[in-house]
């Protein structure tokens, strides 16, 4: 080293400058120097060879081909061979690592960027925590600065920066200003996080099945789920856990519909066919809750979706780097828990009666794909079913010459079902009804015999119930529904028509759109919501007030004279939920054109008031029987005749909410007659005297109702 002092050559050592007074920088171009000496500095240049520079600036600063250049205080850069060596804490920040382009920043920003991809469930801590905590103190994870490794030079005798506040650096936001808030979420969405995707797993998709016992079993999915993770490289890792956490999140949106369903129509929802219903749905609600309130719950309903499905999503992503971030404590635990499920499998062991050993999610799938393939096997098979017909080929001469010249009405009652009767809350109110209705039919001159049915549809889908009773055969879902009615089988209406000696009519107060269906049904001229005068308020659901249906039917058909007898079909509505409000009985001179229900519907209650409530549901549900059963007997006992024949029935039962959980299917049906020869062609039935039907009456398919007729009425078979 030469011992000639110049110009650039640092001042005393013991003379540090301040650090108030930081260097000034050097210029861009060596030129403007103030004392440049273009002998020495070449020489200083070869002599270093560049080694000092890099190994005082690190390797970032070499990657970027830059050397920092230190200067004396009078802007002269002292020669690197005669530059002290300055102690942590003396003299000013390097300016490199000011400007972040030391490789410490540079790498704690590489961590930074991961923990905050990975959501560390310690707090903040990077991936490579762990890594780093395995080696030796100071010595760095493989592939990273030593910087790095020693995270922000806490611990190194280095002073943080001005300008980083206390606890971490500047990337760390309030995780470095608050780390026990930030490990305490961490942790809490971590839990969560398992809550959500424990909950999938084990759901039950009954709401009578929602139970404690249900939610503390072992899921053989997750063991298995976890294992994969743990074996799995980032990527494939990634993508399982986003594949996996919308399966989830799509079974838990099925189970939520299977409760829905299993509440209102007494089954699980259907992936194939039942779509359909939620425009009906749709409608329901509007008639309900109005056009706003519709509206609202279908919004809802949608975020819902989008919510689970997002939520369970970064559930299983948030759990998979957690394993993979802990791959030796993961494994310790999927091993044990799997020999815990295998043990529990092994033995049988229960809680309250209910597994431990969960593979609950796997056979809800393979229960699904079973239903799916059944479906596909009945549309083909019930094709086939539907062609054949012990009617089919009858000669009208031998259909039903045992009613020829009586009126025939088949009315359905919605939602008349066994509880109704049999229920200890609203059973004393329609028995009470049925008692004197019965007596009044008696003092009419007319007798009645009932029994049960079983229906083919349970809650709703009435149109179900309808066909089944009319066509003879079981259509329990909408594909058969579909699949019957475009066909040309023979229903109780078109047998009546076969004859030549009837006119048939359908009076449909709940129809309110174009009724395709009406062709299958063999129905000449239909009345339906538009074309029975009304013009008073919609009670709900339901259209008109039943007394005003069949008040229109009187007006509009049986008073007018017709040279054939009529077969009429009358739907009464006024029993369908949600049982409010409900109309009132009004002297037959004020039924008018409906406008006297303003008042009555204005005084009733809100779908709100009851439809969370079981009791007052059920209450109102007994009224709003009670309401139909007399509206009906009324009628037949005002303007029926001496050859006027009626069969009235439920179409189902109504909602779980009434009628209860794992109810039956079971409706009553009643045949009243003023012609004792038209109940004594059914005497062999064992059906029981009056409208009441005994609790150990004859049960039969609802399907089975058209053939048993057919035949108790003269009709002979002709395959």
């Amino acid at each position: 080293m030469s011992s000639t002092t110049n110009s650039r050559q640092l001042p005393n050592t013991d003379e540090a400058p301040s650090r108030e007074e930081p260097a000034s920088e050097p210029p861009a171009d060596p030129s403007q120097s103030p004392d440049p000496e273009p002998d020495t500095a070449p020489e200083t240049e070869r002599a270093t060879g560049g080694d000092e520079d890099a190994a005082a600036s690190g390797e970032g600063e070499a990657a970027a081909g830059t050397a920092p250049e230190v200067t004396t205080t009078d802007g002269a850069a002292p020669s690197p061979s005669e530059a002290p060596e300055q102690a942590p804490g003396d003299g000013p920040e390097d300016p490199a690592e000011a400007d972040g382009d030391a490789p410490a920043a540079k790498a704690a920003e590489v961590v930074e960027a991961e923990e905050a991809e990975a959501g560390t469930a310690d707090g903040g801590s990077p991936d490579g925590a762990s890594e780093a905590a395995a080696l030796p103190a100071g010595e760095a994870p493989a592939g990273k600065a030593p910087e790095a490794a020693a995270g922000d030079g806490a611990g190194d005798g280095s002073e943080p920066p001005k300008d980083e506040p206390p606890g971490g650096g500047p990337g760390r936001g309030w995780r470095g200003r608050y780390p026990f808030v930030a490990r305490a979420l961490a942790w809490s969405t971590t839990l969560v996080a398992a809550a959500l995707v424990l909950f999938a797993l084990l759901m039950p998709s009954q709401a009578d099945k929602f139970q404690p016992a249900e939610f503390l079993r072992l899921p053989v999915e997750a063991i298995f789920g976890a294992a994969l993770l743990i074996v799995l490289p980032r990527r494939p890792r990634i993508a399982l856990s986003v594949a996996a956490g919308l399966v989830l999140g799509a079974l838990t949106v099925l189970n939520i519909l299977d409760i829905g369903f299993n509440e209102y129509l007494g089954r699980g929802f259907n992936v194939v066919l039942d779509w359909s219903l939620f425009s009906d749905a749709q409608a329901y609600l509007q008639d309900t809750f109005g056009h706003g309130g519709a509206l609202g719950i279908a919004a809802l309903a949608v975020a819902l979706v989008i919510a689970v499905l997002t939520l369970m999503t970064l559930s299983v992503v948030r759990l998979g780097n957690l394993v993979a971030r802990n791959t030796a404590t993961a494994t310790r635990a999927t091993l044990a828990l799997a020999m815990a499920w295998v043990t529990c499998a092994t033995l049988g062991l229960q809680y309250t009666g209910v597994p431990i050993a969960s593979e609950h999610v796997a056979l809800v799938v393979q229960e699904r794909a079973a239903r799916v393939r059944q479906t596909l096997r009945d549309e083909a098979a019930f094709a086939r079913i539907s062609k054949k017909d012990d009617f089919a080929n009858t000669p009208p001469d031998q259909m039903l010459t045992d009613l020829r010249g009586k009126d025939m009405i088949i009315t359905f009652i919605e939602s008349y079902g066994r509880s109704a009767i049999e229920d200890p809350l609203m059973a004393p109110r329609v028995d009470a009804t049925l008692t004197a209705e019965n007596k009044k039919l008696k003092q009419a001159g007319f007798a009645a015999k009932s029994g049960w049915l079983t229906s083919a549809t349970y809650g709703g889908s009435s149109w179900l119930g309808h066909s089944t009773f009319l066509s003879g055969l079981w259509i329990n879902n909408q594909q058969r529904y579909r699949t019957v009615t475009a066909g040309d089988h023979l229903t109780l209406v078109s047998a009546f028509k076969k004859t030549g000696d009837y006119d048939t009519v359908g009076v449909m107060p709940g129809i309110q759109k174009g009724w395709p269906e009406q062709k299958f049904y063999g129905i000449d001229k239909l009345y339906d919501a538009f074309h029975l005068g009304y013009k008073g308020p919609k009670f709900s659901w339901s259209t008109m007030p039943d007394q005003y249906a069949l008040a229109a039917y009187e007006r509009l058909v049986h008073s007018k004279k017709h040279d054939k007898p009529l077969m009429s079909t009358i739907i009464l509505t006024s029993s369908h939920q949600p049982w409010a409000p409900i109309p009132k009985t009004v002297p037959e001179d004020q039924v008018g054109d409906g406008s006297v229900y303003d008042a009555i519907e204005k005084a009733g209650k809100r779908p709100a008031d009851i439809i969370t409530s079981s009791p007052k549901s059920k209450v109102e549900y007994g009224k709003a029987i009670s309401y139909s059963v007399t509206s009906l007997i009324d009628y037949l006992v005002k303007y029926g005749k001496k050859n006027t024949v009626l069969i009235y029935l439920g179409d189902h039962q109504p909602i779980a909410r009434v009628s209860g959980d794992h109810a039956s299917r079971d409706v009553p049906v009643s045949i009243v007659a003023k012609d004792p020869k038209v109940l004594d062609r059914i005497a062999d039935w064992g059906w029981t005297d009056g409208l009441r039907p005994e609790h150990d009456a004859p049960v039969w398919k609802m399907s089975s109702f058209r053939n048993r007729f057919l035949t108790a009425y003269g009709s002979t078979p002709h395959p």
